[in-house]
């Protein structure tokens, strides 16, 4: 608490000397545009997400498929790129918290590792389909 009082009091006699020159960057119209920003493209994330999250609720397991999903894991990445690049380069500006940057940052390593193996999975999957490789394995039987 005290050290957040000295802050305080350190800014505004910084505020008070330089008031000309310091007031436009911290008006209310920036912390908005940060706000707005951040805003958009964790709604974005979110919305992916939450796609994702149907996919797996609607298919017969309740797991993604890896051709269904491959295309959406890649836009999740995506978007979490974006986000991470944004809270980057205006970490400063926005007063975003290094804590914000790292969650954000092991989010998007998980989903491009996710999404890697969905897509080879995918990938591989197709491949055996065109060899007719699908075709000679055998399907399980009986209850799962």
């Amino acid at each position: 608490m005290r050290s957040r009082l000295s802050a305080l009091a350190a800014g505004c006699t910084l505020v008070a000397f330089a008031l000309p020159y310091w007031l436009a960057p911290f008006s209310p119209a920036f912390a908005a545009e940060c706000s707005d920003d951040i805003g958009n493209l964790t709604k974005k994330r979110q919305s992916i997400i939450e796609q994702l999250n149907k996919l797996a609720k609607n298919s017969a397991n309740h797991q993604l498929d890896p051709a269904v999903s491959c295309p959406k894991l890649r836009e999740l990445a995506g978007a979490e790129t974006a986000l991470l690049v944004y809270l980057q380069k205006n970490k400063d500006w926005c007063m975003v918290p290094d804590e914000a940057i790292s969650n954000i940052t092991m989010s998007l390593n998980r989903s491009k590792m996710v999404a890697g193996r969905a897509c080879a999975i995918a990938a591989q999957m197709k491949k055996n389909e065109e060899t007719g490789a699908a075709a000679a394995q055998k399907l399980p039987t009986g209850p799962l």
